[in-house]
């Protein structure tokens, strides 16, 4: 089973809203900023796959009550 670990999230939440993220971007080489934008763009369709996810464990639970 995987690690649910809420500190990271924490963590990563403060680094992108803290500005560091956007600042360390703006000063790496081209390969590093790549690199920036993939994970961004993964951990946003983690976000959409997360929605999806907790809208059919919710949906579920109201179709069996």
């Amino acid at each position: 089973m995987p690690i649910l670990d809420q500190n990271y999230l924490g963590e990563l939440e403060e680094y992108l809203k803290s500005g560091n993220f956007k600042e360390d971007f703006f000063y790496s080489p081209e390969e590093r900023r790549i690199e920036m934008l993939t994970f961004l763009e993964s951990l946003m369709d983690l976000g959409e796959l997360a929605d999806d996810v907790a809208t059919k464990i919710i949906f579920r639970k109201k179709e069996e009550e």
